[in-house]
């Protein structure tokens, strides 16, 4: 099996989240996507940031009914900080069963040089890129890599950030997350 790795925060997952992982599994050449959530860094602690077991739930929330899309906390047993190289290595001996990808947007592209081993993660791993408005140039040896997939998946402009803010600001975003995950949110006064 064919598996997309999304990494993030999911703080909160939002329908962007959805849209992008929905679309590469239903069409690019992967069988499922799993959102990979980054656990918080014991020395970044910050208050708008819900603890991992809650951003865990609530991505479980967001996938209940997509049989293509999995949740993944398998980044809250590796040491901190994670590296996504070790991330890799750790994944591929836990399910050996699969082949595994990562998916990022053509924003994290940009930077990818500056990654850890990113050289090792690129001669052993596919990226199913998807596109971002963003600053900046994506280094050209990148775009034209073997390894590298463009996947002309819409562009959503959401970001977790301004979700939690309008929360704050007592904005009805409710059409801008899942509708169980909006529930959720509300229920346990998340982000208020």
């Amino acid at each position: 099996m064919k598996v997309g790795l999304f990494f993030g925060t999911f703080n909160p997952i939002h329908v962007g989240h959805m849209i992008i992982a929905n679309y590469m599994a239903e069409f690019s050449d992967l069988d499922e996507v799993w959102f990979v959530i980054t656990p918080l860094s014991p020395f970044k602690k910050k208050k708008s940031i819900l603890d991992n077991i809650h951003r865990l739930a609530i991505t479980n929330v967001a996938v209940e009914n997509y049989r293509k899309l999995k949740t993944s906390d398998i980044e809250f047993k590796l040491p901190q900080p994670n590296y996504t190289i070790n991330t890799l290595i750790h994944i591929e001996e836990k399910y050996p069963e699969h082949q595994f990808c990562l998916i990022m947007g053509e924003d994290n592209l940009k930077g990818f040089h500056k990654w850890k081993n990113y050289k090792t993660i690129l001669k052993n791993y596919e990226l199913y890129v998807y596109p971002r408005i963003s600053d900046g140039k994506t280094e050209s040896e990148l775009l034209t890599h073997p390894k590298v997939h463009r996947i002309d998946a819409p562009i959503v402009q959401i970001s977790s950030t301004f979700i939690r803010k309008s929360i704050k600001d007592k904005k009805d975003i409710s059409t801008m997350l899942p509708a169980d995950v909006w529930k959720y949110v509300d229920e346990m006064n998340f982000y208020k």
